[in-house]
């Protein structure tokens, strides 16, 4: 998990360009990005990491970048712990080595050290050779559907075949193994040191150096043409076809500490995605606030292992409530994720009240853990859950805008799983509300009141960019992302506070104007969503039409401005749309 503060000044970070020969890379916040041969991209980047308790990952200062016309060097810092860091790569001909070497000045207890290699999600489906420590060697894939479980292991090196180039990527300093890191909405499939397998978290000495290698080859692929040239044919074009029920927006409740404010400037039939942990002492303020908004709920267990009973205690609450579905998830659980007897622990709870109410079920943190524990899960649910934060492993601008193409893989994946039932995504932070890899949760155990919050405010879930202008752009294009045929609900953020889209005092975050440009995609019983693919990942548009008026969003996640062209059926927008912004159209 990421750790340490995002920078508040910019959305986008300093980035520097190197080429030499046919090879070209971008040096952004310590590390190697969008490495190419040719103008095409073999990875996504190449780091140095540390993660520590938790799986938090250490940050690093760069404390200098020097180029030659063939080399890079990167110098790194971090102050707690104290290490120093080395990214060093170089070029000779066909062949990128890069280096990482780290120096603890203090006894470290690491969980993760040393390089990892991030690999582009457009490999997806590629022929993959696996060549292992003893010189054996192994075909596979890089997955279609996001893998579950590791890819790939025991890996000293890999090769592939990607535009007419076979590239060789050899490993020295550790056993490596690989994770598809789009469960997490990540746009990679990341090669790391030390298996999984092996004990964590394990002892580096003051002074011990870690170093590893990586040496990148290309050559012509045999029997495979080079790509073709890209040519200009004009704007990039969007094609958005009727859908089925346009999902509902909703947002998730304040976690925030203190009163609500007098107003939110929302609709009162906006739905309040709220999450009970009953774990807590604080679950009954939580509750009370949620039903004092007035606001529909969507209401989230999180059961107490050692008290089932709680269970009785919470369901009796929403007996006179307006509530739109009820989930639950087994408390204490490793992987947060709804079980067999959770789900018959709350349908028995429902009856007994004379609730008849749908019940959903999923995973409270991560798609990752949803697609662990499917084997886990009940088949008779009503409707399939899971959340999405895209700032687990890395904190940066590119991750967070380059997670909305992996969400629509998401959402496609989590629509094929419910087999039929409602999907329900929810809530989409930027931060994870909780640690769902730790080892214990952040929670208030005495206090029953909200004066500190509950949840996300007790963990380290507020990122800067929550108030950023460009996260109005990301919002739009997130939901076209997730808004596919099937999907029956998204949750966004919190109503209020520093995670929310008003501020404490009930001002307006700028992301509000997007979402009240969502919620006026609905209309009546006749109003269809309107969806269409991405051309690049960046561009997006999401609308709505009732046969008479069609609402169209259209958003652009580039740090330039674009040009775009949408084709509805009731006919076509062409915008050109600002650097990191958004737009609505209505056609009649």
């Amino acid at each position: 998990m990421a750790g340490g503060p995002a920078s508040p000044s910019a959305w986008w970070p300093p980035t520097r360009s190197f080429a030499s020969g046919r090879w070209a890379l971008l040096i952004r916040d310590g590390e190697l990005a969008e490495i190419s041969v040719d103008g095409q991209v073999l990875l996504r980047g190449i780091r140095a990491i540390v993660r520590v308790a938790d799986w938090v990952s250490v940050p690093w200062s760069v404390t200098s970048v020097d180029m030659t016309d063939a080399s890079v060097t990167v110098r790194l810092q971090a102050t707690e712990p104290q290490i120093t860091g080395t990214l060093h790569a170089e070029i000779d001909g066909d062949r990128l080595t890069a280096t990482v070497e780290l120096e603890p000045a203090e006894e470290l207890w690491t969980n993760r050290a040393g390089l990892i290699v991030l690999h582009p999600p457009a490999l997806a489906g590629t022929p993959l050779t696996v060549r292992h420590p003893d010189a054996a060697r192994s075909p596979t894939t890089f997955p279609d559907d996001p893998a579950p479980h590791q890819p790939a292991r025991d890996i000293a090196g890999l090769a592939w075949d990607q535009g007419g180039l076979r590239a060789q990527l050899e490993l020295d300093g550790d056993v490596f193994e690989m994770e598809d890191q789009r469960n997490w909405t990540d746009a990679s499939f990341k090669t790391y040191n030390r298996p999984l397998s092996l004990p964590f978290p394990y002892r580096v000495g003051a002074g011990e150096r870690i170093r590893h290698r990586l040496t990148l080859s290309v050559r012509p692929a045999a029997g495979l043409p080079p790509a073709p040239p890209t040519t200009a044919q004009g704007p990039p074009v969007i094609d958005l076809t009727p859908g089925g029920p346009l999902p509902q927006f909703g947002l998730g409740a304040a976690t925030a500490p203190g009163p609500a404010p007098a107003s939110t400037g929302l609709a009162p039939d906006v739905p309040l995605l709220v999450e009970l942990d009953l774990r807590t002492a604080t679950w009954r303020a939580a509750f009370e606030r949620a039903v004092g908004s007035g606001h529909p709920l969507d209401v989230r267990l999180v059961l107490d292992p050692h008290h089932p009973e709680k269970v009785r205690s919470a369901v009796a609450g929403l007996v006179g409530q307006t509530v739109l579905r009820v989930g639950a998830y087994a408390g204490g659980s490793p992987r947060h994720v709804s079980d067999v007897a959770t789900i018959a622990l709350l349908l028995g709870e429902l009856e007994a009240a004379g609730l008849d109410l749908p019940v959903v079920g999923g995973a409270r943190s991560h798609f990752t853990e949803l697609n662990r524990g499917l084997d886990r899960l009940p088949g008779d649910l009503d409707g399939l859950a899971a959340a999405m934060s895209p700032l687990f492993h890395d904190l940066g601008t590119p991750q967070l805008v380059e997670s909305v193409a992996m969400q629509r893989i998401l959402a496609r994946r989590m629509v094929t799983l419910a087999a039929g039932s409602g999907v329900h995504i929810g809530p989409v932070t930027l931060r994870p509300p909780f640690n769902a890899v730790a080892d214990h949760d952040h929670a208030s155990p005495t206090r029953t009141d909200l004066a500190e919050g509950y949840g996300p405010a007790l963990a380290d879930a507020t990122d800067a960019r929550q108030h950023a202008p460009e996260l109005a752009a990301w919002t739009i294009a997130s939901a076209a992302a997730l808004a596919v045929p099937g999907v029956a609900s998204i949750s966004y953020f919190e109503q209020w506070g520093p995670r929310g889209v008003v501020a404490a005092d009930g001002t307006p975050y700028p992301v509000a104007e997007a979402i009240e440009a969502l919620l006026g995609l609905a209309g009546g019983p006749t109003t269809q969503l309107l969806s269409g693919d991405s051309p690049d990942g960046l561009l997006w548009a999401v609308g709505s039409t009732d046969g008479v008026r069609t609402r169209v969003l259209l958003a652009n996640l580039h740090p330039v401005a674009q040009e775009v062209r949408v084709t509805t059926p009731s006919g076509t927008v062409t915008k050109v749309l600002g650097a990191s912004c958004w737009v609505a159209q209505t056609l009649e």
